[in-house]
């Protein structure tokens, strides 16, 4: 996933937060969803610049995600987990230590 010439920063920034938000808990308003596109086109460019390995490129994205949730301390959402450049989607995976889905409100 190091260059995806097939898509931009943006469209795989828009792709990959619509996935995202759709296992998202509680559900992202519009303006989240915003933010979250944004923040997710900055990492896909900054990791296409530096034309990083496949595991790095989702690394990068999933750090802003990691970061994003912090700071609202209530949304809990999947991790980017690869991306298909043929069909133009973002597969997610839920993470946990415990084998289930992290809670939004209090741990596990």
């Amino acid at each position: 996933m190091g260059a995806h010439p097939g898509r931009s920063a943006e469209e795989w920034g828009r792709i990959i937060a619509v996935a995202y938000a759709a296992q998202t808990r509680p559900p992202l308003t519009r303006q989240l969803m915003e933010d979250v596109c944004s923040i997710v086109a900055d990492a896909v460019r900054e990791a296409e610049a530096a034309n990083v390995a496949d595991a790095e490129w989702c690394e990068r994205v999933n750090l802003v995600l990691d970061r994003g949730e912090m700071s609202l301390h209530a949304a809990v959402g999947p991790r980017l987990a690869g991306i298909d450049d043929a069909t133009g989607s973002a597969r997610m995976a839920h993470r946990s230590e415990a084998g289930r889905p992290l809670r939004a409100f209090g741990g596990q």
